[in-house]
């Protein structure tokens, strides 16, 4: 077939055909957990600020940086071989809940882009490709299907897609890609105001709303060229489009309303838009929802993206994170769901306060670091630093109080012990649901793959 590459990227995300295993050898594994929230550290968290602290050296005028490994002292937490960064002490009470691996690294990637690499792991892929990659909660929406017919399978909380300059990358990821429209996310900006996305617009009458819908369905029914609009196209919307109806009329709607949560709950969380986001993810997790993700929010030169002032950035951030995550955990634990509940909390990549990428990698510097740091604003971890981060897991069939992986205490803190690529992390993370790695779908006429060619190899040391 003859095509150019846009029409061929247009065919490929709308058609989904049969789904198949790359191999007989893909057993699928049984899965040890029903929902999967994933708490995203939008923007790159410094692992040596946060769950892998290093050596800590005072802010002092005239230092020199190359002698700056973390800016934040190491505090004990429950489990006596783990230490975490001060300012996450919340998080260090419940480390007997979970598994911290220190030794992820980051995709390759040339020249260092947040919207690059958070498509990578999100995907499983690096951009650009041929086709439109679904996002993971895609594959897992399409693979487990719902857990409650009327609560969206896929949810993501937090992330505004008009940003500027990267806002088209961040699109380009938050799609059920190739897997047609309805097993994409069903989009949460503002936890807060979350009940206005399952309510009619108030401008318009139930009666107005109830015609707009059905006319929709019949502009689906008579698509004009199939080389546009698949039936599979076709089909996909509109079941979401159904989906997204039978939402706004649904008892489940009301897990969306945080305004029915006590107040002394809004309290331990809060009051964050990431705060809330997590407490939402707890409402949404009972409600039945299969697959959350939870943002910081990725804004360039904001929150986690600290490429100036990082001390005192990574200081608000731990703050912002510190009390909703744990209070997740004992929430979920304390209603019974924690078992069946994986928690990831991950980033795009960590950073380093000299080094740009990986040591034996090394990509061009974006940050300036002075020979000898003058003011607070040069004090903190600046530069990303694809060789080594953190990833934190909690519930799901994981080991409790569990350390996988070892960084160098040193500078390059690189990673010494049991790397993990992103196909072994995604593989580890579908094994968890019960998806093979090799798990895939055929299109245009090639199979693609849960991980990168298949070939992800779960970490199965970090399971209980």
């Amino acid at each position: 077939m003859s095509a150019n590459p846009s029409r061929r990227q247009f065919l490929g995300a709308a058609a989904a055909v049969a789904a198949v295993n790359a191999s007989p050898l893909a057993a699928k594994p049984e899965p040890k957990a029903d929902t999967l929230i994933l708490l995203w550290m939008a923007g790159g968290m410094a692992q040596t600020e946060t769950f892998d602290p290093k050596r800590y050296t005072p802010f002092e005028t005239g230092i020199d940086p190359k002698g700056v490994l973390s800016t934040f002292p190491s505090i004990d937490t429950v489990v006596d071989n783990i230490k975490l960064s001060k300012g996450l002490e919340r998080i260090a009470r419940v480390m007997d809940r979970g598994t911290l691996i220190r030794s992820y690294q980051a995709g390759d990637l040339g020249f260092i882009l947040h919207s690059r690499h958070q498509f990578h792991w999100h995907t499983g892929y690096a951009p650009p490709q041929s086709v439109a990659a679904p996002h993971m909660g895609a594959w897992i929406s399409k693979t487990l299907g719902p857990r409650h017919a009327d609560i969206p399978a896929f949810i993501d909380i937090g992330q505004s897609l008009e940003i500027g300059a990267e806002s088209d990358s961040l699109k380009a990821f938050h799609t059920a890609g190739f897997l047609g429209t309805e097993y994409g996310p069903f989009f949460i900006t503002n936890p807060n105001d979350a009940m206005a996305a399952v309510r009619p617009p108030a401008h318009i009458s139930h009666e107005r709303f109830l015609a707009r819908y059905e006319r929709y369905k019949q502009l689906l029914e008579a698509a004009p060229d199939p080389a546009l609009a698949t039936s599979a196209q076709q089909d996909s919307l509109r079941a979401a489009i159904d989906n997204a109806h039978r939402l706004l009329t649904s008892p489940g709607a009301k897990a969306l309303d945080l305004a029915l949560e006590p107040k002394e709950s809004l309290e331990r969380y809060g009051s964050s838009r990431f705060a809330q986001g997590c407490l939402l993810a707890r409402r949404l997790t009972e409600a039945g929802a299969r697959f959350i993700e939870v943002t910081s929010e990725y804004i360039p030169f904001r929150y986690w993206d600290t490429h100036e002032n990082g001390h005192t950035r990574a200081r608000a951030m731990k703050e912002e994170i510190d009390r909703p995550i744990s209070q997740l955990v004992l929430d979920l634990e304390e209603r019974g769901l924690l078992n069946r509940t994986l928690i990831v909390v991950a980033s795009e990549f960590g950073r380093d306060m000299i080094q740009e990428g990986k040591p034996d990698k090394p990509v061009k510097d974006q940050v300036k670091i002075p020979d000898r740091l003058t003011d607070i604003k040069q004090y903190g971890m600046h530069r990303h630093f694809t060789e080594a981060g953190s990833v934190l897991l909690f519930g799901g069939g994981v080991k409790r109080g569990h350390l996988y992986g070892v960084t160098a205490d040193e500078r390059p803190c690189k990673v010494v012990e049991n790397p993990v690529r992103i196909e072994d992390l995604h593989a580890t993370i579908y094994h968890a649901m019960g998806i093979a790695p090799n798990h895939g779908q055929q299109i245009e006429r090639r199979p693609f793959y849960v991980t990168k060619d298949g070939k992800g190899k779960p970490i199965l040391d970090v399971f209980a």
